[in-house]
């Protein structure tokens, strides 16, 4: 552990230590190079694939991703311990497993902590280095019993309110709906890992980003991303891909999107807030 992690979280719990099961949820992906990059991290896996029926045949992708991942959740309310859930194009770093717990290990009110982030921003960080913030996209992340039977009740919601046909941003409503069942939801520091998918045509149709990657990463990628192995990919797409996902992280950070000026005027810590977004981005890691 270099000395950033060790100073962020200086009683760290790894991983891998913490976790009880790890679900992959897939539709047609292959999953054979991620369960085993898993697996050697320490982890126990089981895949979690779509079902195509007469019934979800009209449901829109966002639905249908998101009734997958309820799947999880209900596997989720029988474990003891943790559950970390990553979906298909989720490339850990080499080491993932030993990285540190990005939530305290004893919290009781845990409500989910993303490993990997999109969109991403920090409310508070404890004397312990954990940060408590938002961020959307569930490509990879840690939930618990108690949790999972909250997440299931959005899924609920999302089906009543919006439709199983209609899409959605279901995963951007999922901080508020904890926090407002007074459970924390906690960023990490970097990155456990890179979003590899392809662009999202659902997202072009409904006007937003088709794509989103790591802003900054813990480490080394375990292996090569699926959008570096495309037809129109060159020798060059990883560090272009990677090196705008870095700058845009900068970005964020500059112009007040990852750390907003309101939270820290409003803190009772702001300079730990401050070491929290700097520090993070001192990486020469792509």
């Amino acid at each position: 552990m270099n000395a950033i992690e060790t100073a962020t979280h200086p009683r760290a719990c790894p991983l891998a230590d913490a976790i009880g099961k790890l679900f992959i949820i897939a539709y047609k992906e292959s999953t054979e190079q991620l369960e085993t990059a898993l697996t050697h991290e320490g982890f126990s896996c089981e895949v979690i694939r779509q079902q195509d029926s007469a019934e979800t045949a009209n449901f829109s992708p966002s639905y249908r991703c998101l009734l997958n991942h309820r799947r999880a959740w209900e596997k989720a309310l029988e474990e003891p311990q943790p559950t970390l859930i990553v979906e298909a194009d989720f490339v850990p770093v080499v080491g993932m497993g030993k990285l540190p717990l990005p939530f305290p290990p004893d919290s009781s009110k845990l409500g989910i902590s993303w490993l990997y982030t999109c969109a991403p921003q920090i409310y508070t960080v404890s004397d312990e280095g954990y940060a408590e913030g938002f961020s959307t996209s569930m490509v990879a992340y840690v939930i618990t019993a108690e949790s999972a039977k909250f997440l299931i009740e959005l899924a609920e919601h999302i089906r009543e309110t919006i439709g199983p046909t209609n899409y959605s941003t279901w995963d951007s409503e999922i901080d508020t709906f904890l926090r407002q069942r007074q459970l924390k939801n906690y960023v990490p520091f970097r990155n456990y890992g890179e979003h590899g998918g392809r662009p999202n045509p659902e997202h072009r149709q409904n006007k937003l980003s088709t794509s989103h990657r790591a802003d900054v990463l813990y480490g080394k990628l375990a292996f090569v991303p699926m959008y570096a192995e495309t037809e129109n990919a060159t020798p060059f797409t990883y560090l272009y891909v990677r090196s705008k996902a870095r700058l845009k992280g900068l970005a964020r950070l500059a112009v007040g999107k990852y750390l907003r000026l309101p939270v820290v005027r409003n803190s009772s810590f702001p300079a730990r807030l401050l070491s929290f977004a700097i520090r993070r981005q001192l990486s020469l890691k792509l």
